[in-house]
């Protein structure tokens, strides 16, 4: 055997450096056990000055039930853990993802962290272990990966590590995203946006100045279009680079300039933000009441072993097990519930925008159902939802609910993106950053309530012009506020705003003097009744452009214009959508051989309901030229700039504490 070879090894990179090879291997196996003590060798002895790779994306689901199949992440996730051994109990260092998942945690983004444990994030961990923990000569790492790591909320001790490690940072984005609000091509065969990294330490680290980073795109009509343009970069300088924030948690993404990335963000205003409900089944979620009581009944007279199946049971929900109501009462388990057994009742929820369904928000059917949302609904609270760490896309770029909202309430697309408007369920704690409102008083000489400042928000936001206006700054995730220091042009603004949210909210909150507590007639209306014979259910709906009409199955709703079909929230089509779950078909991933149970018939309750959503969208482009004028007047004035706003405290920031009346509702708060 030659005593010099070529440095290529075959071997798991994500293995333990500590450890000898797995198993007695046999003669047979001589060497593959030489080839991983090479590998081993050159993890931990030797200077590497390049790490240069395009680790896969893959971000491990594993079925609650599935016992086998090893967890990903190697010693990079786990470290040298004893075999069988609780993960505490670790021989010789701590896991080294730690460095990334600690941040997060007491930065509470701990909802996040789950999007760390994803094979690239593994090898971007392990590449600055090796190159920069192991050795102090300097180098380079370049990598293409998935981008999430650019922007994500549970990213930010990885931006942390690679500003600490790096002296400088170079990002190519390539984009990519075909499941966004703006969908671009991809360079590979994904629907993953990715990008290029390229990061450079000298010889000296210096962790406690934070390193460079510097921004550019790619990009291009088509995958070829892009790649030939990829290709035509020879040297950095052919690149326009734009230079990113500072500080250690910030985003890879450029500093904004203009007047729009001087005013607050959204997140500055109304500072709790939270996750909406997330179940992790579709089944408790119905168009219906009495479809979600039929499910129920099912499961609750159905033999053990076939509700398991029913179920769907998740690593946090079990059929067996037990859980407490929202009020810390002890529940019968799911498993032990018969059909004369006490059942949730359905109450309405805000599956998506403009789409109230019906949900059984009890905490043995849902994984996440987000307790202190649940505390905060009242007859008086509403929940804004918006993308704050994916870029928006056409139509308004907030919305508003009534009822507990989805975790992907917003266009299909989950995240940390509900605000309430009050912390607690009777409306006295303002979800508004302490000092805010007084603040405004002072200026516009009157006093403002939370109401006022919501209104003013959503005039602002809750229109199509805000998008279109600030397209390109809105390329930069989280959408920032134009607070004017006119009096007037506050106080127009509000009023519009508060006939908007009536109108989202279906004329449940913000009512006033002038408002009913029904939705105003249009001019669509019913002109051929969907038949309610069982045989006749709708199959699929369409639109007849030239006659303004939707057929729904053998029914007929007209005049409907096009703008109202197409009605467009970052990419969900509003009425299509609608009428997608409510076919015979239902749209979505189906969870449990319970969601096969649908409306048995087309009901004029249903009818009735796809009126009102018609004409609240009528109402809402009806409004559309004095919204654009409001923003208009707002944009081309004054407005408070972020730094002469107070700002949300790191309390304000979380969820609220549940009250003494509830009893001690950690467990149940804590997600």
């Amino acid at each position: 055997m030659l005593k010099d070879r070529l440095n290529i090894y075959l071997t798991d990179t994500l293995y333990s450096p500590n450890l000898a090879a797995p198993g007695q291997l046999t003669l047979t196996y001589k060497a593959l056990t030489e080839e991983h003590e090479a590998a081993r060798r050159l993890k931990s002895e030797g200077e590497v000055l390049v790490c240069i790779g395009n680790p896969p994306y893959d971000r491990q689901h594993i079925d609650s039930s599935d016992l086998s199949t090893e967890r990903k992440g190697g010693w990079v996730r786990y470290g040298d853990q004893i075999k069988g051994g609780a993960p505490q109990e670790q021989q010789g260092e701590r896991p080294i993802l730690n460095d990334f998942t600690e941040p997060a945690a007491k930065a509470g983004a701990s909802v996040h962290i789950k999007n760390l444990y994803n094979d690239y994030v593994y090898f971007w961990r392990w590449a600055l272990w090796r190159l920069f923990e192991q050795q102090e000569c300097g180098g380079i790492v370049s990598f293409i990966t998935a981008s999430s790591y650019l922007a994500g909320p549970g990213f930010i001790g990885m931006r942390e590590v690679m500003r600490r490690t790096f002296d400088q940072i170079w990002i190519i984005d390539l984009g990519g995203d075909n499941i966004g609000a703006r969908k671009t091509p991809n360079v590979f065969a994904i629907q993953t946006p990715v990008a290029i990294a390229i990061g450079i330490r000298g010889v000296k680290a210096q962790p406690d100045t934070p390193a460079t980073v510097h921004y550019s795109n790619i990009g291009g009509a088509t995958r070829e279009e892009k790649l030939e343009n990829l290709n035509e970069v020879v040297e950095f300088s052919t690149l326009a680079w734009r230079e990113c924030p500072n500080e250690w948690h910030a985003r890879f993404l450029p500093k904004g300039t203009g007047e729009y990335f001087e005013w607050p963000s959204l997140a500055d205003i109304f500072p709790w933000q939270h996750s909406g409900a997330q179940f992790k089944r579709a089944w408790p979620i119905g168009e219906t009441t009495e479809v979600l009581l039929r499910r129920l009944d099912k499961l609750a007279n159905s033999p053990t072993d076939e509700r398991k199946k029913l179920f769907r049971e998740t690593h946090d929900r079990k059929i067996n097990r037990k859980y407490r109501s929202f009020s810390g009462e002890s529940l019968l388990r799911v498993s032990d519930i018969v059909g004369e057994s006490e059942l949730p009742q359905p109450q309405r929820y805000c599956y998506r925008l403009f789409d109230r369904q019906y949900a059984l928000m009890d905490n043995r059917l849902g994984d996440r159902l987000r307790p202190p949302l649940k505390f905060a609904a009242g007859t008086t609270n509403v929940f804004f939802s918006s993308l704050m760490t994916k870029v928006l896309g056409k139509g308004q770029a907030i919305g508003v609910s009534a009822d507990i909202p989805d975790l992907d309430v917003f266009c299909g697309r989950g995240g940390k993106d509900v605000f309430p408007l009050f912390r607690d369920d009777q409306g006295t704690d303002p979800n508004v950053t302490g000092g805010l409102l007084k603040t405004l008083g002072s200026e516009y000489e009157k006093e403002i309530s939370a109401e006022d400042l919501a209104a003013y928000t959503y005039a602002l936001l809750g229109g199509q012009s805000y998008t279109r206006r600030f397209w390109k700054e809105l390329e930069t995730p989280g959408p920032r506020i134009p607070i004017t220091k006119n009096a007037e042009v506050f106080a127009s603004a509000a009023e519009l705003g508060r006939r908007l949210i009536w109108l989202h909210t279906f004329a449940e909150r913000f009512r006033g003097s002038d408002r009913s507590n029904m939705v105003p007639s249009g001019d669509a209306r019913c002109t051929t009744p969907v038949s309610d014979d069982p045989a006749l259910y709708p199959m699929e709906s369409r639109f007849i452009e030239s006659e303004k009409a939707v057929c729904v199955g053998e029914g007929r709703f007209a005049p409907v214009e096009a703008e109202v079909w197409n009605f467009e929230v970052s990419g969900l089509l509003v009425v299509q959508s609608w009428l997608a779950y409510r076919m015979k078909k239902r749209a979505g991933r189906r969870s449990s051989p319970l969601d096969d149970i649908r409306p048995e018939r087309w009901t004029p309750r249903m009818s009735e309901e796809f009126l009102e959503l018609l004409w609240v969208l009528e109402a809402t482009l009806g409004m559309e030229q004095k919204l654009e004028q409001v923003l208009d007047a707002v944009a081309s004035g004054p407005c408070f700039h972020a730094n002469e706003l107070p700002q949300p405290k790191p309390e304000e920031r979380l969820s609220p504490a549940p009250t003494k009346k509830r009893g001690n509702q950690m467990e149940l708060i804590s997600e």
